[in-house]
């Protein structure tokens, strides 16, 4: 029988209690504190922001308490083990960031379109192009950015919502479930459930906003519960994957700016191809784009207490975001697939099982 660091019991409900306090805390001031209603907008979203702020250092403190953590393992460790980490950023980045726009390659298209169509229009009014067009250009940029960076739903949804979120539901949940001995295609599917979950809160809102209509409302609900169980799925991947919470960071506030996916345009058919072209490109991609970072020296001492039954002993040293292979086939004739479930036999490292779970 597989030994496992921590009971898969007490796992499940630790991630459970997180999500369920991570919405309870933020109606605590009006129905337990008996505080009355915020004035503004602002005072009830800075409100909610603090209960945020606490929901997430109670779900950290409570993950470490449950962690079989060493008395001699620092601070460092545990940072480390909720991908807190100040090595590889740039790649933590840019590769997670590139794999995301696949997704969205539909989406930008058509930005694109209507910013060369808005600039146009811009042009032709002006005579041309000419320093006051580049400069009326260059002022709504600013303005744009000046008033986001004033309006708190932009905090809510770049900031706050995507901190506290991936702290609670990936950076504490994962590493609980990965010691519970839950396999990594399991955490996948997982972690979105209890993330879906913890947006129910929402049904009231949308009730009221729908004029009180039940159907539309669990019609509008069950399309967000489905859209956050996929970006859950995807965002714990890139956790697993990269070991790095920038990762999934990244590709949440991405994901917020953005909205959901553009699948089609009535009057523009290469929005279509470019979102069909994007995801198999994301298909084709996910792993490469994605490869293990945790691979170096101290990491895999770091991860090895924690994660007992599992071997990272095989990966590189060489400080780079792909890691060495030394015993990797060398013979082209062998297929991709092949090459990764040698590898895969190996290593058996968490960040390289997932491509077996995802079927490459």
């Amino acid at each position: 029988m597989e030994e496992v660091a921590v009971a898969k019991p007490l796992a499940v409900v630790a991630c459970a209690a997180m999500a369920f306090f991570y919405v309870a805390i933020l109606y605590a001031p009006t129905l337990i504190l008996r505080l009355p209603h915020p004035s503004s907008l602002k005072d009830f979203m800075i409100r909610r922001f603090i209960c945020a702020v606490i929901s997430s250092l109670v779900s950290i403190i409570l993950c470490a308490l449950i962690l079989p953590l060493d008395e001699k393992q620092g601070a460092s460790y545990l940072f480390g083990v909720y991908g807190l980490r100040l090595d590889h950023i740039l790649q933590a980045v840019i590769f997670p960031l590139s794999l995301t726009c696949l997704m969205y390659a539909g989406s930008l298209v058509l930005k694109s379109l209507l910013l060369l169509n808005s600039w146009s229009d811009i042009i032709n009014s002006g005579g041309g192009i000419s320093f006051g067009c580049i400069k009326r250009v260059l002022q709504g940029i600013l303005a744009s950015a000046l008033s986001s960076a004033s309006n708190v739903m932009a905090w809510r949804n770049y900031v706050v919502a995507p901190i506290t979120e991936e702290l609670v539901f990936r950076a504490c949940m994962i590493p609980l479930l990965l010691c519970g001995g839950f396999k990594t295609n399991t955490i996948i599917f997982l972690c979105p459930i209890f993330f879906s979950l913890a947006h129910l809160n929402h049904l009231l809102e949308v009730y009221s906003r729908e004029n009180f209509n039940l159907i539309k409302a669990s019609m509008v609900i069950a399309l967000q519960l489905g859209y956050t169980v996929i970006f859950g799925s995807y965002a714990s991947f890139l956790f697993i994957r990269t070991g790095h919470l920038l990762a999934p960071l990244v590709a949440h506030i991405f994901c917020n700016f953005m909205g959901l996916p553009v699948l089609f345009s009535s009057s523009k058919g290469i929005v279509s191809s470019a979102f069909v072209a994007g995801m198999l490109g994301f298909l084709w991609e996910r792993i490469k784009t994605t490869e293990p970072i945790l691979c170096e020296g101290e990491i895999e001492h770091l991860l090895k207490p924690l994660y007992g039954f599992i071997d990272m002993t095989s990966c590189g040293a060489d400080g780079g975001i792909w890691p060495s292979y030394p015993e990797a086939p060398s013979n082209p004739r062998i297929g991709l697939r092949s090459r990764w479930l040698q590898r895969c036999r190996r290593t058996r490292g968490i960040a390289i099982a997932i491509a077996i779970a995802t079927d490459i």
